[in-house]
């Protein structure tokens, strides 16, 4: 018998439609498998323990009156710690950080309330969001569930470890360069990388998203009829579509026609383990009757370097406004990473680093010339040492594991992690769904077919 923690969000719709299960109850649930894991795997910044009772108490009361806020009223969902939610302190990862509450809900975090969801709490994050990785001075280091000596990966790293853990079945991670499809693929987990603008968030950014990270496909298509509707607080907010992301998920691969893409040439090549499941799923594909064509990397060295240089300059900009002292709280890695080059920029450097960036996003648009989807690795390497701040533990070269997952970001295309397989030490490994822009409801759709075609995964990790 499937544990309440381990229902997923449809699943708790029906029960509380039909008066079979409690939100009460539930939500109890979830909070004890929370104090079961959380000394072990560290994915909460902020357990809400009394207030999730009482808004799972409110739920109850609606479903009785035949009148829930929503189709998710009552399901427990965990908000990663930037994602601001009024009266919590949001110190971005860093013991540097400004650690006063918040005056406001954002957009993602508002919604979630408005449908009666039960917010449980706040997930870790590292150092700024800017480490692929679950090391934090705020937090501590967060680990993975399926082995705890293993990272969980980043940004969004609390929030990949607390669904693989069962912290109930809905979590929200933002993702600028891979921070949802990063920890989803190490941790296990469906993760989906919006379209920019369909989720609003606040402030907005360049390539900045928030998205849904759940267990499976049809919770994410769920979360994101909630997530996407609008908020004037997000500029570059896409037009409302009033569209049932879960309805029609069912897609037959016959005559789609599907890129492959098995290395970018740049960054980190894929472990074989990485490489041989990304080409399982291209052959599962093309096996169900879709039509799957190797592609060459569109991405160049200099454009994966002018990406990183960007960020760079962009905290470099943040670290050199803060204060003697605040720089001394700086994770030593984040200090090194974003001062050892960016001090040195010039305009034109930046400008350059700038161009770059526009070039990937155009290449990364000719990608799918030709193609309904995109499918790739999402991490080139599987789940690495807890205690390091990034693959390969170099400050100078911090970025080189994101070349498969941060071209979408600026180009603005959907793309999802979906899980696939194991290695052989039973960890995780994701593949990458990539659409067309604004095509989230093919991403979702794809993303679910390969739900379909891929082998029985292994149980949860339990706590040990």
């Amino acid at each position: 018998m499937t544990e309440l923690y381990d229902l997923t969000a449809a699943e708790l719709h029906d029960g509380y439609r039909d008066g079979t299960v409690s939100p009460v109850e539930v939500t109890k649930a979830v909070l004890a498998r929370i104090e079961a894991w959380e000394p072990k795997i560290n994915a909460m910044y902020l357990v809400h323990r009394d207030s999730a009772l009482r808004t799972a108490q409110e739920s109850e009361a609606r479903w009785k009156a035949h009148r829930p806020l929503s189709s998710l009223d009552g399901v427990p969902v965990t908000i990663k710690e930037n994602v601001y939610t009024k009266g919590d302190p949001a110190p971005i990862g860093t013991a540097a950080g400004d650690y006063s509450p918040k005056p406001a809900d954002a957009p993602a975090a508002a919604r979630t309330r408005e449908a009666g969801c039960v917010i449980l709490g706040k997930t870790t994050m590292p150092d700024f969001g800017m480490l692929s990785s679950g090391l934090s001075t705020a937090h501590g280091i967060t680990r993975n569930p399926w082995r705890l000596d293993r990272n969980t990966n980043g940004s969004s790293s609390g929030a990949g470890a607390a669904a693989a853990a069962g912290y109930g079945p809905l979590h929200i991670g933002t993702d600028i360069g891979g921070s949802v499809r990063l920890p989803a693929t190490q941790c296990g987990i469906f993760a989906l990388k919006p379209s920019l603008g369909r989720i609003p968030v606040s402030p907005p950014f360049m390539g900045r998203v928030a998205g849904p990270m759940t267990r499976t496909v049809r919770d994410s298509a769920l979360f994101l009829n909630i997530l996407s509707r609008p908020d004037d607080r997000d500029f570059m907010n896409l037009p409302y579509a009033a569209v049932d992301y879960a309805d029609g998920l069912d897609l037959d691969p016959k005559g789609l026609r599907i890129a492959y893409l098995p290395a970018m040439g740049c960054g980190l090549p894929p472990q074989p383990e990485v490489a041989a499941a990304c080409k399982s799923a291209a052959q599962a594909l093309a096996d169900a009757g879709a039509s799957i064509t190797e592609v060459a990397s569109f991405l160049t060295p200099e454009m994966l370097d002018g990406t990183c240089r960007f960020f760079e300059a962009r905290s470099h900009a943040d670290v050199s406004a803060m204060s003697p002292a605040q720089r001394e709280k700086l994770l030593p890695f984040i200090l090194e990473w974003s001062m050892y080059r960016a001090k040195s920029f010039s305009g034109r450097d930046v400008m350059v680093a700038y161009n770059l960036v526009q070039a990937m996003r155009e290449a990364a648009v000719k990608a799918l010339a030709g193609f309904d989807f995109l499918i790739s690795p999402v991490s080139p390497v599987p789940p690495y040492e807890a205690e390091l701040p990034a693959p390969g533990n170099d400050p100078h070269d911090a970025l080189p594991h994101i070349a498969f997952t941060v071209p979408w970001n600026f180009s603005e295309q959907p793309a999802a992690s979906v899980p696939w397989t194991f290695t052989r030490d039973r960890l995780p490994i994701g593949v990458q769904v990539v659409g067309r822009r604004f095509d989230d409801r093919g991403v979702l759709r794809l993303s679910h077919t390969l739900e379909k075609l891929r082998q029985p995964l292994k149980p949860w990790p339990e706590p040990r």
